[in-house]
């Protein structure tokens, strides 16, 4: 029963948080439709400021009422002035929620690609629209097969939102899975890694390829939940009792900015590259888990 409570007074304050940041994110987004660049970078900072509430506020009250023990290793020194690419395991919807913990407010406003529809979820499609979080339709292979258009909007809103990253600094957050990892989604896929679905490489590579070359530092955050993946409810209700966290800080090599549609031979180095830092993930992983 209290476990139960605790789960729904942190769920309300997660939701009275984003309804408080929403009305002057969305303020500040409407004023940053002016179409006067120096007018909407001066209103970046007072965006970043309303996200930084919520992560504040959140991250306090989450190591005040869940008894969850959250061990990290290796963040480093960061800098809030500095463009980061963010690569991650994908497990729980908890997993926002641990990246949030894990730096604060120390790195620049995160970014996220998120699925087109959470744009009409009442006030949380607000948020993401103001914070100015690139959607995704995620269309079906045998959709853009039928419409290889498809493809090419999300190709287009990926371009636009990175134009736009270009001028202020942030961290864009990439789940590489591309969905959360099960048994059946790794048993279908035949992953050849123990731990993590198989890598798409493609978002990653059109990403950095579109910030031309500002993203100098790719944080490569390895989540490990002690017991086993939990829900949203159990990790609320303060069910999840270690998370163990890993940070790396990898350079991104210049030579990772290229043509990941037309060049083959980029394609295939872009994917070693990335199925060399999945490997070290998985082996991470591995030895995470022994340590249970």
């Amino acid at each position: 029963m209290f476990a139960s409570l605790r789960g729904v007074l942190v769920t309300a304050i997660f939701s009275i948080t984003i309804i408080m940041v929403t009305v002057p994110i969305v303020f500040f987004a409407l004023l940053r439709l002016i179409p006067i660049p120096a007018w909407q970078h001066l209103l970046n900072p007072c965006l970043d400021a309303s996200a930084n509430f919520w992560i504040r506020v959140n991250n306090v009250q989450q190591n005040w009422l869940l008894p969850t023990r959250l061990e990290i290793d290796g963040v480093g020194n960061l800098d809030s002035k500095e463009w980061y690419m963010l690569v991650a395991n994908h497990q729980a919807w908890a997993d926002i929620l641990i990246v949030v913990r894990t730096f604060g407010t120390r790195i620049p406003g995160v970014k996220f690609f998120f699925k087109r529809s959470l744009l009409w979820v009442p006030v949380l499609g607000l948020a993401l629209w103001g914070l100015d979080f690139p959607s995704m339709s995620r269309h079906s292979k045998a959709a853009i097969a039928r419409d290889p258009s498809l493809k090419g909007r999300d190709l287009a809103r990926t371009r636009k939102a990175c134009a736009r990253f270009r001028h202020h600094p942030v961290t864009i957050i990439n789940f590489l899975e591309g969905t959360r990892f099960t048994p059946e989604k790794h048993q279908q896929q035949n992953s050849v890694y123990r731990h993590l679905l198989m890598p798409r490489a493609g978002g990653l590579a059109f990403a950095l390829n579109a910030m031309d070359g500002q993203l100098h530092q790719l944080l490569d955050l390895t989540i490990h939940y002690e017991g086993g993946i939990p829900s949203y409810w159990n990790y609320v209700c303060g069910n999840v009792k270690t998370i163990r966290v890993q940070v790396r800080q990898v350079p991104i090599p210049a030579d990772l900015l290229g043509d990941y549609e037309g060049d083959l031979e980029f394609r295939a180095r872009f994917q070693q590259w990335v199925n060399t830092l999945w490997q070290q993930k998985d082996e991470a992983l591995d030895a995470l888990s022994r340590q249970q």
